[in-house]
């Protein structure tokens, strides 16, 4: 039973871990660093599946098949990730046409490059709807509440065994003492 308790605890502990990482790394605002984006709809299917994350990093200049992350970033609104299907320079500012593979038609609105957040350089599935969860307020308070919670137990653990040592050791002494 021990033993399953301590592969369980390095299991929670691994993933917490993980997940701190990748949310401090997708909120430092380093510029041209890479960054972590939740994957919440269904239009670029089947290259970026629902739920995913998408790792992104900015590029010098983006082409016709580059899948892009651009758009505001606020706790309302999320990038959308789409591939480029057209481009046009337009008085000197690059302008793209961007679709959702699964999409039927173009977007409507051409961006900019300056919206452009980078292009993805890999995803990973499923990891998004954890991402997704942690940044509203009740995830972010089991991502800080359960692992302190776990942190407590085990610590109260091995003080009640350290103390019972103690006293198993003080009783064996009296016992000692008494047969002497």
């Amino acid at each position: 039973m021990k033993k399953i308790y301590k592969i369980f605890e390095v299991i929670i502990y691994t993933i917490f871990i993980l997940v701190a990482i990748l949310l401090v790394w997708s909120i430092l605002p380093v510029k041209n660093a890479p960054k972590i984006f939740a994957v919440l709809s269904g239009s670029m299917e089947p290259a970026i599946h629902t739920g995913g994350v998408v790792i992104i990093e900015p590029e010098a200049q983006y082409k016709i098949g580059d899948i892009i992350t651009f758009g505001k970033d606020t706790a309302k609104n999320i990038p959308t990730t789409h591939r480029i299907v057209s481009s046009r320079a337009v008085e000197g500012v690059l302008l793209f046409t961007t679709k959702g593979d699964a999409n039927n038609s173009p977007d409507s609105t051409e961006i900019r490059e300056s919206d452009i957040h980078g292009k993805v350089l890999f995803t990973v599935p499923f990891v998004g709807y954890i991402i997704d969860f942690i940044r509203k307020p009740l995830g972010m308070v089991i991502v800080i509440v359960l692992p302190a919670i776990f942190i407590v137990y085990d610590e109260a653990k091995k003080i009640i065994d350290e103390i019972k040592k103690i006293q198993a050791k003080k009783k064996e002494e009296n016992n000692i003492e008494k047969n002497v």
